[in-house]
Parts: C-alpha cells; structure tokens; sequence
C-alpha cells in the first residue's frame, strides 16, 4: 500500500518537472538509498538530537541514532547519522572529523555493514559437553 502511493507520487512528481528532477529525500529514504556514517567518541551527554542539529549543517539528516547498552540504557559512546546523498555525507565526514562535540573529539567515517552472523565458518555453538568415544 505505501509502495502504490510512493509510486503514485513519483510519478506526478516526474510529470510536472524537468525528467532529471531530484527525487525527494522521502523517497530516497523508502528506497533504502540512503548513506551511513559511524560517530565515535561521543560524550555520554550527547543526545540523537544534539547529534542532528551538529550535523544538518552538511545536509538533509534523516536520522541520527546514538548505540546505547541494553542493560543499563546508557551511551556506548558512538552512534550514526543518516545522509540521504553522498555528497552531504562526505562533506559532513570530511568537515566534523576532528571535531569538538560536547566536550569530545568526535571521528567520522563510512558507516561499514555488519557482518554476518549465520556465517558457517563461523565459530561453532557449543552444545554441552562431548560425547564419550570408544568403550560401548
């Protein structure tokens, strides 16, 4: 259903402009075009908002998140920011790493994919302890 009406506004959208129209960021965003930078070294007082607003300098955020541990909900002390063009995202890379944020330098770079954890080469899973061989 949203797809339809992203569709649906696509295409009204291409047929009033020119056809090489910038698409908006909200449908850059639903498309999954969207470009990831990790923030490390991040003050346990900065908020996704603070982080946000320091970044929107560089471009259109689509969102800011700051990584904080299960068990206690405090910050980890790294978090991302969302960029919906690659220009922004470099721009704001090159200018805020080094940075002061909050009382902290803060360094920047390309957010990189998880790594898969189904992996079969991975280590195996322990399931209790081995069986005995040999004496039946």
């Amino acid at each position: 259903m949203a797809m339809a009406a992203l569709r649906g506004a696509s295409r009204c959208l291409a047929s009033r402009g020119s056809a090489v129209a910038a698409r908006p960021v909200l449908l850059a965003h639903s498309r999954g075009i969207t470009y990831k930078l990790f923030i490390g070294g991040l003050s346990q007082f900065s908020t996704e908002d603070s982080l946000a607003e320091a970044f929107s300098r560089y471009g259109q955020v689509i969102e800011a998140t700051i990584v904080t541990d299960k068990v206690t909900n405090r910050p980890k002390g790294f978090g991302f920011v969302k960029f919906a063009s690659e220009e922004e995202a470099n721009n704001a890379r090159e200018e805020m790493n080094g940075k002061v944020l909050n009382g902290r330098v803060i360094y920047v770079d390309i957010a990189k994919a998880k790594p898969d954890r189904r992996d079969a080469d991975a280590r195996p899973i322990a399931r209790g302890p081995p069986k005995p061989i040999g004496n039946d």
